[in-house]
C-alpha cells in the first residue's frame, strides 16, 4: 500500500491560503502564487515593523522641535541643554509632556536655557 502525505499537506495549503485572505485576485486563490504573495508579505511586514520605530522617533522629533520653536529654541540645543542639566527623559515623553502639558515644557525648556550661558 502506497503511503501519501494527502492530509499534512492540504493542511499546510490550506494554512498558506488563510494568511493569503485579502489578497488580490490569484495571489488569494491559486497554491503557486499564494506561496510567492505570503513569501512577499512577511518580507514586508518585517521591514515595516523596524520603519515604524523609525517613523515614531521621526514624529517625536518633529513635535519637539515644533514646541520648542514656539518659545525661541531649537531642538538640538535643546535636547544637549537637557543632557547637561542631566534630565533623562526620551523624546516619547518629551513629545507627549509638549503636546499634553505646555507648562511642564516651557519649565524644561527654561532648564535647557539655563546651560547655555548669555554672551
Amino acid at each position: 500500500m502506497r503511503v501519501t502525505s494527502a492530509v499534512p499537506s492540504r493542511k499546510r495549503r490550506k494554512r498558506v491560503l488563510e494568511s493569503a485572505k485579502g489578497f488580490y485576485g490569484a495571489s488569494s486563490k491559486q497554491i503557486r502564487t499564494v506561496y510567492d504573495a505570503v513569501a512577499k508579505a512577511g518580507v514586508n511586514a518585517y521591514i515595516g515593523r523596524k520603519q515604524k520605530k523609525r517613523e515614531y522617533r521621526c514624529l517625536w522629533t518633529v513635535r519637539i522641535n515644533a514646541a520648542c520653536r514656539m518659545h525661541d529654541f531649537n531642538y538640538s540645543r535643546f535636547i544637549n541643554g537637557l543632557k547637561k542639566a542631566g534630565i533623562e527623559l526620551n523624546r516619547k515623553v518629551l513629545a507627549d509632556i509638549a503636546v499634553r502639558d505646555a507648562e511642564a515644557f516651557k519649565a524644561l525648556i527654561e532648564k535647557a536655557k539655563a546651560q547655555f550661558p548669555a554672551k
